[in-house]
């Protein structure tokens, strides 16, 4: 198999059935371990064994072996304890997507940069896609339009750890094909706010100072991080006696992200700006703790002087209102879990009129030269120009899925 290919390695997506080893998972043979590549191992909740795990793995661009979407459950209804989001297979444009490697941006980065990687735990990376959607189309003389749209995107978003609190860069895959011919292919570490910081999510308006980012030299962003609080959890899900906790004011967080392919000398070949979005994560910013983790379900448990307390839906639905002691941040009880997760599709540009459709650039999707070079990634792009979409409150996709299926918990 050439390494260009990057065709499924093994037959764990298939389903175990079909693996020839009889123990439910197949050795992923000879390839080289990316960095991404079998750092996952289950925790005492976890029924599936690792091997069956790292079943689930494709050839990358640069002949590595990595990680890929997996189901959550594995051979004989296993559980590994977290997921990745939807199915990837159903997407149209899954024969594009290289069989979805995780981590490759990350990895060419190493490669760049040996001195600055960014490794990113297997937990957080999420997969969502929409065929046959409608945006707009901005035609000539301004004249807007109706177009189908297909897209298919990973990002990973990790709601269990402090990572995000000070780390902006995160791995994004993004497909996105057009009835007219639009056709972005891109794989790259996006910059998602300032490093070292986040917002406040129930305000927008706050930015919390979080410490030193990973890499240290992060690079700026457009967009924002915006991740809970202590202060949105007393403000939002501890309430009076009588009331009802606003889980969604005090849990959600959004993470706008704003993404340019650019050229050696700067122009700006194809951009976009996904919105992701997570309903309940497992964790809150609390800088009274060690390692400033908060951790929802431990509020569930909470009563202030004033006798507030966290009242009614997950924290009632974990806990057998109040009945289940003990419950933990990592218990399968508790729906504190990121499991619901999902994704705005905004603004697409494109300025590549002059092509070529084939470009290289470096890990943050900038330099973009015509030939590879050392620790490069393969972007597509039409050579057309035109937006696709709007500046932002695009169409949701996901919206309405729920991925805490049998054994989904934190970390997930």
């Amino acid at each position: 198999m050439p390494p260009t290919a990057s065709r499924l390695l093994l037959l764990g997506l298939a389903g175990a059935a079909a693996c020839s080893s009889g123990d439910g998972f197949v050795d992923p043979g000879s390839a080289t371990p990316s960095r991404a590549f079998g750092i996952w191992s289950p925790g005492p909740s976890d029924s599936c064994t690792k091997e069956q795990h790292d079943a689930y793995s494709v050839l990358g661009p640069d002949g590595k072996a990595y990680p890929t979407w997996h189901p959550p459950t594995g051979p004989g209804g296993c559980t590994f304890g977290h997921e990745h989001g939807r199915d990837p297979r159903g997407s149209d444009l899954y024969g594009s997507a290289d069989g979805l490697p995780f981590g490759h941006a990350n990895e060419m980065l190493a490669v760049s940069d040996p001195a600055n990687p960014r490794d990113e735990d297997h937990f957080g990376h999420k997969v969502e896609w929409q065929n046959d959607m409608q945006l707009e189309f901005s035609g000539a003389g301004s004249a807007i339009f109706q177009l189908e749209c297909d897209v298919l995107t990973k990002l990973h978003q990790g709601t269990h750890s402090k990572d995000a609190f000070t780390n902006n860069v995160h791995e994004l895959i993004y497909h996105f094909e057009c009835a007219d011919g639009t056709k972005m292919h891109v794989t790259m570490l996006t910059a998602i706010g300032t490093p070292g910081e986040f917002v406040r999510s129930c305000d927008r308006e706050v930015h919390i100072s979080a410490g030193a980012p990973v890499p240290a030299n992060s690079p700026n962003g457009g967009g924002l991080r915006a991740v809970p609080d202590r202060f949105c959890v007393e403000q939002h899900m501890l309430v009076a006696p009588g009331e009802r906790s606003n889980f969604r004011s005090a849990l959600h967080e959004t993470w706008q992200t704003s993404n340019q392919i650019r050229s050696a000398d700067g122009h700006t070949l194809a951009s976009f700006n996904p919105y992701f979005q997570v309903r309940l994560p497992s964790r809150f910013h609390d800088p009274a703790l060690a390692p400033a983790v908060g951790r929802p379900i431990e509020v569930c448990y909470e009563m202030t002087a004033a006798g507030e307390r966290a009242s009614g839906g997950p924290c009632d639905d974990s806990t057998d209102e109040g009945q289940a002691a003990g419950v933990t941040f990592d218990d399968p009880r508790s729906l504190f879990n990121g499991a619901g997760h999902f994704v705005d599709i905004n603004g697409n540009h494109l300025a590549n009129q002059d092509g070529p459709e084939v470009w290289y650039t470096d890990a943050y999707g900038k330099n973009a030269r015509t030939e590879p070079f050392a620790g490069s990634v393969r972007q597509r792009l039409s050579a057309m120009d035109n937006f696709v979409g709007v500046n932002a409150g695009g169409p949701t996709i996901g919206g309405d899925r729920q991925y805490s299926t049998a054994g989904v918990r934190a970390p997930n």
